[in-house]
């Protein structure tokens, strides 16, 4: 038991790194690298992110790279979540710490000298895994702003900014046990909306791109 418990605490230790590290993967700069030769980051917005890479490859792509990016969130948080507190219903500390070290990771790639994408895409596995119904009311708002206006910045960052009162509705306790989820929600948002600065700028001057255009604008 002893033994099996000093596993245990080593796997603790290393997951949040594990992640940072998985997240850092930039796997729609490694496609287009390997299928056309091209750096996404001098194409389109330069994000290494799955829209970006659809754009230099093809949309056939996007499913595929979306959904990679979606694991760097989603598996690490799971794991986490298996490692220290299996039935338990609000995330513990060290959860929420693996969401952050795999979001940190594809933001901050350590492959890519530490710039990277906006973080949709991977927060959306962190919230699959952690609130799947909050994040199912969010995507419905993206969708819904996405229809009408056909800005991703825009629907992304509106996304962002309901997610944390999803969180707080669908919650039963999210100021006690769920106040790390709902910290993490709220600063999700928050690294969002910052990533976002100059789509707010090109929005503000009526320079955005809207998908649907020639050019488009390029998203996570």
């Amino acid at each position: 038991m002893a033994l099996l418990a000093l596993e245990a605490e080593g796997l603790a230790y290393a997951l949040p790194a594990a992640a940072y590290l998985y997240g850092s993967v930039p796997f729609g700069f490694v496609a287009a690298k390997l299928i056309k030769g091209v750096d996404i980051r001098q194409t389109g917005s330069g994000n290494i992110g799955a829209t970006n890479a659809a754009r230099v490859l093809g949309f056939k792509f996007f499913p595929l790279i979306f959904l990679l990016d979606v694991s760097k969130g989603l598996l690490p948080t799971l794991a986490a979540g298996r490692l220290v507190a299996a039935g338990a219903y609000d995330p513990s500390p060290f959860v929420i710490l693996t969401a952050v070290a795999a979001m940190l990771g594809h933001v901050f790639p350590i492959y890519l000298n530490f710039r990277g994408g906006k973080a949709v895409a991977t927060s959306t596995g962190v919230f699959l895994a952690l609130a799947p119904w909050a994040l199912l009311i969010a995507a419905g708002v993206w969708a819904f702003i996405f229809a009408v206006s056909r800005y991703v910045s825009l629907a992304s960052m509106t996304a962002a900014v309901v997610l944390p009162v999803a969180v707080w509705l669908t919650r039963p306790d999210p100021l006690g046990s769920g106040a790390c989820l709902t910290g993490l929600t709220v600063v999700g948002s928050l690294l969002v909306i910052w990533l976002h600065r100059a789509n707010i700028r090109r929005l503000a001057s009526g320079t955005e791109h809207k998908i649907g255009r020639r050019r488009t604008e390029v998203e996570e």
